[in-house]
């Protein structure tokens, strides 16, 4: 049992909170920028950059994992398998990890602390919407809890 609320029967409402956090994002990034130049912002650029393409990355390998089973609602999708292995095998959310990468890669690469506000709002909300939806992959599938003992949520060895 959760004390996190299902928003929707599927988890709607969870997925539809990260959507406006990452419309925010994206808009603050390009509109609420500073207008600076030199080595830090090189250094932003740089960071940032290839935050937002390792998170994509992962993002894409992530998915591929899934076969044809992959949905952004945290309710696990009927017939679908538990992937345990490839990344799934080192972080238990590898594409929530890859979002939040993106998100804080975006904000950085243009320099907006609006943006990076709201990606670290956004970790926040994923961590919340993880944890609600391993309670709905413990009741799916036996071997979750096991699984979840062994595999970080979404840095390997850390968190």
């Amino acid at each position: 049992m959760s004390r996190l609320p299902a928003l929707g029967r599927r988890g709607e409402g969870w997925f539809a909170l990260q959507v406006v956090l990452l419309a925010g994002i994206a808009l603050a990034g390009v509109w609420l920028g500073p207008d600076w130049t030199g080595t830090a912002r090189l250094l932003t650029v740089v960071v940032g950059g290839t935050l937002m393409l390792g998170g994509v990355l992962l993002v894409v390998v992530s998915a591929r994992r899934h076969d044809t089973v992959v949905s952004p609602l945290p309710r696990p999708v009927a017939g679908a398998r538990l992937v345990v292995d490839g990344v799934y095998g080192r972080v238990r959310h590898p594409i929530y990890a890859g979002v939040m990468a993106a998100a804080i890669g975006w904000s950085l690469a243009l320099a907006s602390l609006v943006a990076l506000g709201l990606s670290l709002a956004l970790v926040v909300l994923l961590d919340l919407k993880a944890r609600r939806e391993e309670v709905w992959l413990a009741e799916h599938y036996p071997a979750y809890a096991a699984y979840a003992e062994r595999t970080r949520r979404f840095l390997p060895g850390v968190y």
